[in-house]
């Protein structure tokens, strides 16, 4: 496998990159539609959303890695509290969202109730560029972050909202738990859990 398909560390730095990367991996995304619903503006606009949650969130608190045309952001236990966006993220993701703010706000909080409580991974977001599809770049990244999980005997959580991704999901291990019907007639979402695989805790 080249080099530009292994997982790195991503920093900041790699913000361009990393939501133009995002922006078309989620373009057909149905809670990313429902969203941001303009076709003509949604590529730039998801790319800004990207942009500020990596920035502000994930990049300062979770473990964020990419590929060349991919990105991962996975939440361990002890950074759950701070992985969160601040009053200023909030005030940048409310001005992207214009009129669907308020959806989206309803969304996450729906999300929220269904969370394990006990400790465990977060995946945030996985997502490769379609042009990059069969480069295997998102394996790559699933497999190394639930490489982390499994060392530290945790289980990892997702939510997806596309069903031609629970198979795959599956395959690395994960079953649907829950099947949430967000407010507002939003897109269904499916809440996913994979136990620790082939580690005990330290």
């Amino acid at each position: 496998m080249a080099i530009e398909h292994m997982p790195q560390s991503a920093t900041a730095d790699d913000a361009a990159a990393i939501s133009v990367s995002l922006a078309r991996a989620f373009d057909t995304d149905p809670m990313m539609r429902w969203f941001f619903p303009e076709d003509a503006s949604r590529e730039e606009t998801l790319g800004r959303y990207f942009s500020t949650i990596f920035t502000r969130q994930y990049a300062v608190n979770a473990v964020c890695e990419r590929t060349a045309d991919a990105a991962a952001f996975w939440v361990p236990p002890e950074a759950q509290d701070k992985a969160v966006p601040d009053g200023e993220t909030i005030r940048q993701l409310t001005e992207l969202l214009g009129d669907r703010a308020g959806l989206f706000k309803d969304a996450v909080e729906t999300a929220a109730q269904h969370t394990p409580q006990e400790p465990h991974w977060y995946l945030a977001l996985i997502g490769a560029d379609p042009a990059a599809q069969g480069t295997g770049q998102g394996g790559a990244l699933m497999r190394s972050g639930l490489a982390k999980a499994d060392a530290a005997g945790l289980p990892v959580y997702l939510e997806s909202s596309k069903p031609e991704n629970l198979p795959v999901y599956e395959h690395f291990g994960f079953s649907v738990r829950h099947e949430l019907e967000l407010p507002g007639g939003g897109p269904k979402l499916w809440a996913m859990r994979r136990e620790p695989q082939g580690a005990s805790g330290v």
